[in-house]
């Protein structure tokens, strides 16, 4: 009796509050809330960079500067480990559309994770800057293979070097003992000759590098024997401009250089994360010329949107951006120089839609060469 009469004052002075049975309507303020935050999520794009001290933030947010259109399309770029961690961020992480990451990631992942069908995973919009390989030791180490069976230093696991140290040392049949050491710290053991080398792969010249002073008894070790590298490493060199007070004036350090990819996950297309990468995809290729205007980064001026990277596969999102934007930077004469091209390259044959869109991007990555030179 007394629970009844209890459940009864209950009811009466808190009306609405036990509808048994009956949805509780949401307020005002709370679908207003709502309202807001689909809204805020609706073109939101997830960008996987790198610490703080590398390109991969830099480049993460000058795409966010020039890319935002508001609640049309905001991209979050956030810090993260670096090259091989992105990818895994890429594939695992809730929330990761796009990540940076280099060319050489499917190698690491192929030989070391053994993850696998990850060339369908995954794919790249457009190969942006290189980094190149910096291999610091003292001076009593004359060569790469004088750190065969010694400690080295690949700085914090996830980092650009772990990633590109173990494949140098694999190809190069140099066993040595990895380390994965902080690159504070990394080189004050080095300077102690608690290791004999640390590795970094970063565009040069970084203030990392620049800043040791001339007499420090650390020296760069040059990397030759390019041709095991060609299939996915560049050639690249440190010279005394680079580095005044570790490289001699006059003399060139040999080394690798490695693409830098901006890489996206293959969602299902049409699917609510292919929807936001394509838009994602349409305004960076349509804005492009933006970036290699000061006041951005001026490492923007080295990328060729039509470039491709040996063993990925180009997103069929950037193939047509790619289009519609070589498309639409053709003059009318440039058009006709084209027609008459392929005329002439090809005799009169017809050619099918396929053929002729291969032709026209080798067109253009001729005519971007011919530009940059």
């Amino acid at each position: 009796m007394f629970r009844a009469v209890l459940l009864a004052l209950c009811l009466a002075v808190l009306p609405g509050a036990f509808a048994l049975g009956q949805p509780s309507k949401p307020s005002r303020g709370t679908e207003a809330e709502n309202t807001i935050r689909n809204r805020k999520n609706a073109w939101t794009v997830g960008v996987a960079s790198g610490q703080l001290e590398g390109l991969y933030p830099r480049f993460a947010a000058e795409i966010a500067r020039v890319l935002d259109d508001g609640d049309d399309l905001r991209v979050l770029p956030f810090l993260a480990y670096g090259a091989a961690s992105n990818v895994e961020d890429l594939l695992y992480l809730r929330g990761v559309d796009v990540a940076f990451t280099q060319s050489d990631v499917l190698e690491y992942f192929r030989t070391q994770k053994k993850i696998p069908n990850l060339q369908a995973r995954i794919s790249y919009l457009m190969r942006l800057y290189t980094t190149e390989l910096h291999i610091l030791a003292r001076t009593d180490v004359k060569s790469i293979d004088d750190l065969r069976g010694k400690k080295v230093s690949f700085g914090p696991p996830g980092n650009s070097a772990a990633l590109t140290g173990p494949i140098v040392f694999q190809r190069l049949d140099i066993a040595i003992e990895p380390m994965l050491i902080d690159h504070t710290a990394g080189l004050e053991q080095l300077r102690r000759g608690e290791i004999a080398a640390l590795v970094r792969v970063v565009g040069k010249p970084v203030d990392y590098f620049s800043n040791i002073k001339p007499d420090s008894g650390l020296h760069f070790l040059p990397v030759r024997g390019t041709n095991v590298f060609d299939d996915i490493y560049a050639y690249g060199e440190l010279t005394n401009t680079d580095y005044p007070t570790l490289v001699q004036k006059g003399e060139t350090i040999e080394t690798i250089a490695i693409p830098t990819v901006l890489a996206v996950f293959n969602w299902p297309r049409n699917s609510d994360r292919w929807q936001r990468l394509q838009k994602f995809t349409n305004a960076l290729f349509s804005k492009f010329d933006r970036f290699q205007q000061a006041p951005f980064h001026p490492k923007w001026r080295e990328v060729n949107l039509a470039a491709e990277v040996p063993g990925w596969s180009r997103s069929v999102l950037a193939e047509n951006a790619l289009q519609t934007v070589a498309s639409a930077s053709l003059s009318g004469a440039e058009r006709k120089n084209f027609d008459a091209f392929l005329v002439q390259s090809q005799g009169g044959k017809a050619l099918s839609p396929t053929e002729r869109e291969r032709l026209f991007r080798d067109f253009m990555t001729w005519r971007g060469r011919q530009s940059t030179q």
